[in-house]
Protein backbone atom coordinates (compact mmCIF):
# COMPACT_ATOMS: atom_id res chain seq x y z
CA UNK A 1 0.00 0.00 0.00
CA UNK A 2 1.16 3.51 -0.73
CA UNK A 3 0.15 5.81 2.08
CA UNK A 4 -2.25 8.55 1.12
CA UNK A 5 -0.91 12.05 1.69
CA UNK A 6 -2.05 14.42 4.39
CA UNK A 7 -4.50 17.13 3.39
CA UNK A 8 -1.77 19.63 2.57
CA UNK A 9 1.70 18.54 1.56
CA UNK A 10 3.75 21.53 0.51
CA UNK A 11 4.70 21.54 -3.13
CA UNK A 12 2.77 18.41 -4.07
CA UNK A 13 -0.47 17.40 -5.72
CA UNK A 14 -2.35 14.23 -4.93
CA UNK A 15 -5.69 12.45 -5.10
CA UNK A 16 -7.61 9.69 -3.41
CA UNK A 17 -8.10 6.76 -5.77
CA UNK A 18 -11.61 5.21 -5.77
CA UNK A 19 -11.84 1.63 -4.53
CA UNK A 20 -14.14 -1.10 -5.77
CA UNK A 21 -17.20 -1.94 -3.67
CA UNK A 22 -16.76 1.12 -1.45
CA UNK A 23 -19.68 3.51 -0.87
CA UNK A 24 -19.00 7.06 -2.01
CA UNK A 25 -20.49 10.44 -1.30
CA UNK A 26 -22.00 12.48 -4.10
CA UNK A 27 -19.29 15.11 -4.16
CA UNK A 28 -15.56 15.64 -4.44
CA UNK A 29 -13.42 18.15 -2.56
CA UNK A 30 -10.63 20.50 -3.53
CA UNK A 31 -8.34 21.80 -0.78
CA UNK A 32 -5.54 24.27 -1.35
CA UNK A 33 -3.33 26.92 0.18
CA UNK A 34 -1.39 29.68 -1.54
CA UNK A 35 -0.11 33.23 -1.05
CA UNK A 36 -2.88 35.83 -0.89
CA UNK A 37 -3.68 37.72 -4.09
CA UNK A 38 -6.77 38.67 -6.04
CA UNK A 39 -8.47 36.30 -8.47
CA UNK A 40 -7.96 33.01 -6.63
CA UNK A 41 -11.59 32.17 -5.88
CA UNK A 42 -12.69 33.34 -9.32
CA UNK A 43 -10.13 31.09 -11.00
CA UNK A 44 -11.15 28.06 -8.94
CA UNK A 45 -14.88 28.64 -9.57
CA UNK A 46 -14.32 29.18 -13.30
CA UNK A 47 -12.20 26.03 -13.56
CA UNK A 48 -14.90 23.86 -11.97
CA UNK A 49 -17.82 25.48 -13.84
CA UNK A 50 -16.19 25.05 -17.23
CA UNK A 51 -15.82 21.33 -16.54
CA UNK A 52 -19.42 20.71 -15.61
CA UNK A 53 -19.25 20.93 -11.82
CA UNK A 54 -21.49 22.78 -9.36
CA UNK A 55 -20.03 24.05 -6.09
CA UNK A 56 -22.07 22.83 -3.10
CA UNK A 57 -19.87 24.11 -0.27
CA UNK A 58 -17.10 26.68 -0.13
CA UNK A 59 -15.01 27.84 2.82
CA UNK A 60 -11.85 29.88 2.94
CA UNK A 61 -9.59 31.50 5.49
CA UNK A 62 -7.44 34.49 4.68
CA UNK A 63 -4.58 34.66 7.17
CA UNK A 64 -3.44 38.30 7.31
CA UNK A 65 -0.42 37.49 9.47
CA UNK A 66 0.99 34.91 7.07
CA UNK A 67 -0.49 36.56 3.95
CA UNK A 68 -1.80 33.17 2.94
CA UNK A 69 -5.17 31.81 1.81
CA UNK A 70 -6.62 28.41 2.74
CA UNK A 71 -9.58 27.04 0.79
CA UNK A 72 -11.92 24.04 0.80
CA UNK A 73 -14.46 23.65 -2.00
CA UNK A 74 -16.86 20.71 -2.38
CA UNK A 75 -18.44 20.16 -5.79
CA UNK A 76 -20.73 17.80 -7.70
CA UNK A 77 -20.88 16.79 -11.34
CA UNK A 78 -23.71 18.23 -13.47
CA UNK A 79 -22.95 15.95 -16.39
CA UNK A 80 -20.39 13.42 -17.50
CA UNK A 81 -17.10 15.29 -17.38
CA UNK A 82 -13.49 14.83 -16.34
CA UNK A 83 -12.14 12.20 -13.97
CA UNK A 84 -10.30 13.16 -10.81
CA UNK A 85 -7.05 12.28 -12.54
CA UNK A 86 -7.90 14.70 -15.35
CA UNK A 87 -8.74 17.41 -12.84
CA UNK A 88 -5.37 17.06 -11.14
CA UNK A 89 -3.60 17.35 -14.48
CA UNK A 90 -5.68 20.26 -15.81
CA UNK A 91 -5.63 22.22 -12.55
CA UNK A 92 -1.84 22.34 -12.57
CA UNK A 93 -1.91 25.42 -14.78
CA UNK A 94 -4.09 27.31 -12.29
CA UNK A 95 -1.96 26.07 -9.41
CA UNK A 96 1.24 27.25 -11.05
CA UNK A 97 -0.21 30.72 -11.65
CA UNK A 98 -1.03 31.18 -7.96
CA UNK A 99 1.76 29.03 -6.41
CA UNK A 100 -0.82 26.67 -4.91
CA UNK A 101 -0.36 23.52 -2.87
CA UNK A 102 -3.52 21.57 -3.69
CA UNK A 103 -5.30 18.24 -3.41
CA UNK A 104 -8.39 16.78 -5.06
CA UNK A 105 -10.29 14.20 -2.99
CA UNK A 106 -12.98 11.94 -4.41
CA UNK A 107 -16.02 10.77 -2.43
CA UNK A 108 -14.61 7.40 -1.35
CA UNK A 109 -15.03 6.68 2.35
CA UNK A 110 -11.61 6.44 4.03
CA UNK A 111 -10.67 3.24 5.84
CA UNK A 112 -9.86 3.67 9.53
CA UNK A 113 -7.84 1.35 11.76
CA UNK A 114 -8.41 1.93 15.48
CA UNK A 115 -5.81 1.25 18.18
CA UNK A 116 -6.75 0.73 21.84
CA UNK A 117 -5.38 -0.59 25.10
CA UNK A 118 -7.79 -1.32 27.97
CA UNK A 119 -10.22 1.64 28.04
CA UNK A 120 -13.10 1.29 25.60
CA UNK A 121 -15.06 4.56 25.78
CA UNK A 122 -13.50 6.10 22.66
CA UNK A 123 -13.73 2.85 20.68
CA UNK A 124 -17.36 2.41 21.71
CA UNK A 125 -18.17 5.94 20.56
CA UNK A 126 -16.47 5.44 17.20
CA UNK A 127 -18.27 2.13 16.67
CA UNK A 128 -21.63 3.77 17.42
CA UNK A 129 -21.00 6.60 14.96
CA UNK A 130 -19.76 4.15 12.33
CA UNK A 131 -22.75 1.82 12.62
CA UNK A 132 -25.20 4.75 12.51
CA UNK A 133 -23.51 6.20 9.42
CA UNK A 134 -22.39 9.49 10.97
CA UNK A 135 -18.62 8.94 10.95
CA UNK A 136 -18.06 9.49 7.19
CA UNK A 137 -15.52 6.65 7.28
CA UNK A 138 -15.38 2.86 7.53
CA UNK A 139 -13.79 1.16 10.53
CA UNK A 140 -11.86 -1.86 9.25
CA UNK A 141 -10.03 -3.33 12.26
CA UNK A 142 -9.03 -2.85 15.88
CA UNK A 143 -5.44 -3.35 17.06
CA UNK A 144 -4.56 -3.60 20.74
CA UNK A 145 -1.66 -4.44 23.01
CA UNK A 146 -4.19 -6.15 25.33
CA UNK A 147 -7.06 -8.60 24.87
CA UNK A 148 -9.47 -6.56 27.01
CA UNK A 149 -11.54 -5.00 24.23
CA UNK A 150 -11.73 -7.98 21.89
CA UNK A 151 -15.41 -8.67 22.78
CA UNK A 152 -16.42 -5.07 22.00
CA UNK A 153 -14.66 -5.08 18.64
CA UNK A 154 -15.86 -8.51 17.54
CA UNK A 155 -19.44 -7.78 18.63
CA UNK A 156 -19.36 -4.92 16.11
CA UNK A 157 -18.07 -7.25 13.39
CA UNK A 158 -14.54 -5.82 13.44
CA UNK A 159 -11.39 -7.87 13.15
CA UNK A 160 -9.44 -7.68 16.43
CA UNK A 161 -5.67 -8.06 16.25
CA UNK A 162 -3.61 -8.50 19.41
CA UNK A 163 -0.08 -7.10 19.10
CA UNK A 164 1.60 -7.24 22.52
CA UNK A 165 4.34 -4.69 23.14
CA UNK A 166 7.30 -4.78 25.52
CA UNK A 167 10.48 -2.74 25.54
CA UNK A 168 12.30 -5.70 24.00
CA UNK A 169 9.68 -6.48 21.32
CA UNK A 170 8.71 -2.93 20.34
CA UNK A 171 10.53 -2.90 16.95
CA UNK A 172 8.90 -6.18 15.95
CA UNK A 173 5.49 -4.99 17.19
CA UNK A 174 5.72 -1.77 15.18
CA UNK A 175 6.76 -3.70 12.08
CA UNK A 176 3.72 -5.94 12.51
CA UNK A 177 1.52 -2.88 12.99
CA UNK A 178 2.70 -1.41 9.69
CA UNK A 179 2.01 -4.74 7.98
CA UNK A 180 -1.49 -4.70 9.44
CA UNK A 181 -2.10 -1.15 8.21
CA UNK A 182 -1.01 -2.27 4.75
CA UNK A 183 -3.09 -5.43 4.87
CA UNK A 184 -6.26 -3.45 5.61
CA UNK A 185 -5.32 -0.65 3.20
CA UNK A 186 -6.02 1.82 6.02
CA UNK A 187 -6.00 5.53 5.22
CA UNK A 188 -6.08 6.68 8.85
CA UNK A 189 -4.89 5.27 12.18
CA UNK A 190 -6.81 6.41 15.27
CA UNK A 191 -5.22 6.02 18.69
CA UNK A 192 -8.35 5.72 20.85
CA UNK A 193 -6.57 5.68 24.23
CA UNK A 194 -3.75 3.46 22.99
CA UNK A 195 -1.24 3.66 25.83
CA UNK A 196 2.01 3.07 23.98
CA UNK A 197 4.44 5.64 22.60
CA UNK A 198 5.36 5.28 18.94
CA UNK A 199 9.02 5.35 17.95
CA UNK A 200 10.23 8.41 15.99
CA UNK A 201 10.52 6.21 12.90
CA UNK A 202 6.92 4.99 13.11
CA UNK A 203 5.66 8.50 13.87
CA UNK A 204 7.40 9.77 10.75
CA UNK A 205 5.86 7.04 8.57
CA UNK A 206 2.38 7.88 9.89
CA UNK A 207 2.76 11.67 9.71
CA UNK A 208 -0.59 13.25 8.84
CA UNK A 209 -2.27 9.82 8.92
CA UNK A 210 -2.55 9.11 12.67
CA UNK A 211 -4.70 10.91 15.25
CA UNK A 212 -4.26 10.61 19.00
CA UNK A 213 -6.57 11.62 21.84
CA UNK A 214 -4.87 13.15 24.87
CA UNK A 215 -6.76 13.08 28.15
CA UNK A 216 -5.71 16.57 29.16
CA UNK A 217 -5.29 20.16 28.00
CA UNK A 218 -2.69 20.62 25.27
CA UNK A 219 -0.41 22.34 24.89
CA UNK A 220 0.65 23.54 28.35
CA UNK A 221 2.18 26.94 27.72
CA UNK A 222 5.15 27.84 29.89
CA UNK A 223 6.89 31.14 30.49
CA UNK A 224 5.94 34.58 29.24
CA UNK A 225 3.41 35.59 26.58
CA UNK A 226 1.20 32.48 26.85
CA UNK A 227 -1.50 33.91 24.60
CA UNK A 228 1.05 34.55 21.88
CA UNK A 229 2.13 30.93 22.24
CA UNK A 230 -1.50 29.81 22.06
CA UNK A 231 -2.03 31.76 18.85
CA UNK A 232 1.07 30.26 17.33
CA UNK A 233 -0.18 26.74 18.14
CA UNK A 234 -3.71 27.38 16.89
CA UNK A 235 -5.44 26.31 20.10
CA UNK A 236 -9.14 25.58 19.63
CA UNK A 237 -10.37 25.05 23.19
CA UNK A 238 -9.13 24.03 26.59
CA UNK A 239 -10.02 20.41 27.31
CA UNK A 240 -9.37 16.94 25.93
CA UNK A 241 -7.20 17.27 22.84
CA UNK A 242 -7.19 15.35 19.57
CA UNK A 243 -4.04 15.90 17.54
CA UNK A 244 -1.87 14.41 14.82
CA UNK A 245 0.99 12.35 16.18
CA UNK A 246 4.58 13.45 15.75
CA UNK A 247 7.86 12.20 17.18
CA UNK A 248 7.57 15.01 19.76
CA UNK A 249 5.20 13.42 22.28
CA UNK A 250 1.83 15.19 22.59
CA UNK A 251 3.06 18.19 20.59
CA UNK A 252 1.45 17.40 17.22
CA UNK A 253 -0.87 19.80 15.37
CA UNK A 254 -4.17 20.14 17.24
CA UNK A 255 -7.33 19.20 15.35
CA UNK A 256 -10.05 19.47 17.98
CA UNK A 257 -10.48 20.23 21.68
CA UNK A 258 -13.45 19.87 24.02
CA UNK A 259 -14.27 21.30 27.44
CA UNK A 260 -16.76 20.36 30.12
CA UNK A 261 -17.13 22.54 33.21
CA UNK A 262 -16.55 20.86 36.59
CA UNK A 263 -16.45 22.03 40.18
CA UNK A 264 -15.37 20.98 43.66
CA UNK A 265 -18.36 18.69 44.20
CA UNK A 266 -17.08 16.00 41.84
CA UNK A 267 -14.98 13.13 43.14
CA UNK A 268 -11.89 11.91 41.24
CA UNK A 269 -13.98 9.04 39.89
CA UNK A 270 -16.69 11.42 38.70
CA UNK A 271 -14.07 13.67 37.12
CA UNK A 272 -12.70 10.68 35.23
CA UNK A 273 -16.19 9.81 33.99
CA UNK A 274 -16.74 13.37 32.73
CA UNK A 275 -13.30 13.30 31.13
CA UNK A 276 -14.11 10.14 29.21
CA UNK A 277 -17.10 11.86 27.62
CA UNK A 278 -14.82 14.75 26.71
CA UNK A 279 -12.24 12.48 25.11
CA UNK A 280 -14.75 10.51 23.05
CA UNK A 281 -16.37 13.66 21.68
CA UNK A 282 -13.11 15.39 20.81
CA UNK A 283 -11.75 12.29 19.08
CA UNK A 284 -14.85 11.58 17.02
CA UNK A 285 -14.99 15.21 15.89
CA UNK A 286 -11.33 15.11 14.89
CA UNK A 287 -11.81 11.91 12.90
CA UNK A 288 -14.80 13.36 11.09
CA UNK A 289 -12.95 16.58 10.27
CA UNK A 290 -10.01 14.61 8.89
CA UNK A 291 -11.95 12.12 6.78
CA UNK A 292 -14.10 14.92 5.32
CA UNK A 293 -10.89 16.71 4.27
CA UNK A 294 -11.61 19.68 6.53
CA UNK A 295 -8.18 19.86 8.16
CA UNK A 296 -5.19 21.63 6.65
CA UNK A 297 -1.87 21.45 8.47
CA UNK A 298 0.16 24.64 8.67
CA UNK A 299 3.33 23.95 10.60
CA UNK A 300 2.40 23.35 14.24
CA UNK A 301 -1.23 24.40 13.85
CA UNK A 302 -4.22 23.36 11.80
CA UNK A 303 -6.82 25.24 9.78
CA UNK A 304 -10.13 23.40 10.30
CA UNK A 305 -13.22 24.07 8.21
CA UNK A 306 -16.16 22.90 10.34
Amino acid sequence: MTYLPSTIASGTTSLLTPRENMPATDHAVLTLSCPQRSGIVHSVSKFLFERGFDIVEHQQFDDPAAQRLYLRTAFVQREQSESVEDLVRDFAQVADEFSMDFNFHDGTKPKVLVMVSKMGHCLNDLIFRWTTGTLAADLVAVVSNHETLRPMAEAAGLTFIHIPVTAETKPEAEARLLETINDFDADLVVLARYMQIFSPELSAQLAGKAINIHHSFLPGFKGARPYHQAHKRGVKQIGATAHYITDDLDEGPIIEQEVIRVDHRLSPQELAMVGRDNEALALSKAVRLHVENRVMVDGLRTITFT
